[in-house]
């Protein structure tokens, strides 16, 4: 019995990774906020269309296929933008941005069993900045000198559009995922704040359906997981490339 509760005690600190910490704002603007005692007589349905967030971010309108080279040896990833626009738009047009070239794996969880390995923080590229504080950055734009934080967007599976800005159990929704979280899946870490995600992604390690309708899934890697597999912490992305799929990426209606 302590074997048990010691390890859902780990998983759950497992699953606290995925958060990112917060650089602004205080702790009871980033705690959870408590459930209304009152639920909805009806469940929420997924958003008819891109929220005003969105309005100004990249989509992927289709799939890409985006490579990484990590100690020298090839991740290849599918995004899908059909089931993903947004999550997949973003992550492709930092990666055609350059913005992922130097940059870390800063977090590797591995025990008490395969999670995931996780990257993207821009900070990482500084080979001073104190690597306890990895995991609290995001992209900002250059142009506008402004941080690019996307929305939650998961679409349930057989639904013609996204949810969006909430996840699968504050919307009461029971299905699916279309984008699960399988071995392989690539996906945005965020903090407890659903419409946080920048530019942290994680790929899962094994099969781990409790996340699925919490964080968004936008695709997979369909080759070199024995690569993902040998990654440690501190491991460095030595180039991320869109090798098919850039003319896909279109500028949000």
């Amino acid at each position: 019995m302590i074997f048990q509760l010691r390890r859902w005690s780990l998983l759950v600190l497992a699953v606290m990774t995925l958060w990112l910490g917060s650089c602004t704002g205080s702790p009871t603007a980033n705690a959870p906020q408590a459930e209304s005692p009152v639920p909805p007589e009806e469940p929420s349905t997924p958003t008819a269309a891109l929220p005003s967030s969105a309005a100004n971010l990249p989509v992927l309108e289709g799939t890409a296929t985006v490579e990484l080279t990590v100690n020298g040896e090839r991740i290849v990833m599918e995004l899908d933008g059909t089931e993903a626009p947004v999550t997949a738009g973003n992550f492709v047009d930092l990666v055609n941005r350059g913005v992922y070239d130097g940059l870390v794996f800063h977090r590797v969880v591995r025990d008490p069993q395969p999670f995931v390995v996780q990257g993207g923080d821009p900070q990482s590229q500084d080979p001073n900045f104190p690597a306890q504080q990895l995991g609290t950055g995001g992209f900002v734009d250059p142009e506008t000198q402004s941080p690019r934080n996307i929305p939650l967007e998961i679409k349930p599976q057989g639904a013609e559009q996204p949810l969006y800005n909430q996840t699968f159990e504050s919307a009461r929704l029971t299905t699916a995922p279309a984008l699960q979280h399988s071995r392989g899946a690539v996906a945005m870490a965020r903090s407890q704040l659903v419409d946080s995600a920048s530019s942290q992604f994680y790929i899962t390690l094994a099969d781990l359906p409790f996340l699925d309708g919490s964080y968004a899934v936008f695709g997979y890697v369909t080759e070199g997981m024995d690569v993902v597999d040998q990654i440690e912490q501190g491991d460095v992305i030595e180039s991320a490339q869109v090798t098919a799929g850039l003319e896909n990426l279109k500028t949000a209606r």
